[in-house]
């Protein structure tokens, strides 16, 4: 089944987003250069399954999509409709029940630094210094101290924490902890960087500007990012594309192209726009979510 989709750019949320063909508004400027390159990842019919008493709970079914090298790609869903799931199966932290997982045509078959998680709660370790936590997967990797060192510092230049570098993670704000975290994943120069909610927890403030430092380090080092938020507007803020996920079990409802020039603003009336069709289709979705609550609640009592 093909995935209904729907484009944005400036002309497209100034005419109150009405679905027009995509050759109608967008020229080869207009479409970012990672969409014309092959796929980095591809997704063929994946299926999760969690088996438990009553026969398994099927967590995510037959998803198929694909990513393109130095694609920024955002995914959003209801809650427990197997996003973390889906990045865990990418990053070969589980196995699909059943379909492929394909990074540049070879299959994912396990964990390694060409796929780099960002968990939600960052797994930094408290007793190493912002230097060795940057150093930590280099040296899993077997890098010589001085390489890794000397990477370790140009990322953490890169994120801005340069002078940082002998401090413990309880020394730091929470910012501060997700760029240490970002600098450790880049250290290892992943092809592609998983990222789980990463700035749930932040103030808006905060949040705000590792939205900007985020965006920046991707456009200087070109990795492709696959990042799950519930935040509808932050996903239109970052992503080339934005990926819907039904309620359990997760299927990819609908595919949203966000051709807005950047950088963008959470507060632009075009991101607050498609953020705002977005969610009409999410909606749904999240009605779903809370009806299954409710009847589980019942069943329970």
């Amino acid at each position: 089944m093909t995935t209904p989709s729907r484009s944005y750019s400036r002309r497209s949320s100034l005419a109150r987003h009405v679905s027009l063909p995509q050759e109608s508004w967008a020229t080869p400027a207009a479409i970012p250069s990672a969409l014309a390159s092959a796929p980095k990842l591809c997704l063929n019919g994946v299926s999760s399954l969690f088996r438990n008493g009553n026969g398994g709970l099927l967590a995510l079914d037959r998803l198929d999509f694909q990513v393109r090298s130095g694609e920024f790609v955002c995914i959003v869903g209801p809650s427990g409709c197997g996003k973390s799931t889906l990045l865990h199966l990418i990053a070969g932290l589980a196995r699909p029940t059943s379909g492929e997982i394909l990074l540049d045509g070879r299959p994912v078959d396990g964990p390694d630094t060409g796929r780099i998680l960002i968990f939600q709660d960052l797994g930094l370790f408290p007793w190493l210094t912002v230097l060795q936590n940057v150093e930590f997967g280099l040296r899993m990797a077997g890098v010589s101290r001085q390489e890794r060192r000397l990477r370790a510092r140009a990322y953490l230049r890169l994120v801005h924490l340069a002078g940082f570098e002998d401090s413990y993670i309880h020394q730091l704000s929470g910012g501060m902890r997700q760029r240490v975290a970002l600098a450790r994943a880049l250290a290892t120069e992943p092809n592609v960087l998983l990222m789980d909610e990463p700035f749930a927890a932040l103030d808006a403030q905060t949040r705000d500007l590792l939205h900007d430092e985020l965006e920046r380090i991707w456009a200087e080092t070109g990795r492709t990012i696959v990042f799950v938020t519930h935040n509808v507007r932050e996903a239109v803020r970052l992503a080339d594309r934005v990926l819907l996920l039904t309620f359990r079990p997760g299927r990819v409802k609908r595919e949203f192209a966000v051709h807005l020039p950047r950088p963008r603003r959470l507060e632009d009336v075009e991101v607050a726009a498609a953020a705002r069709d977005i969610l009409d289709d999410l909606r749904a979705e999240i009605n779903k979510s809370l009806e299954a609550e409710y009847r589980d609640e019942k069943t329970h009592y």
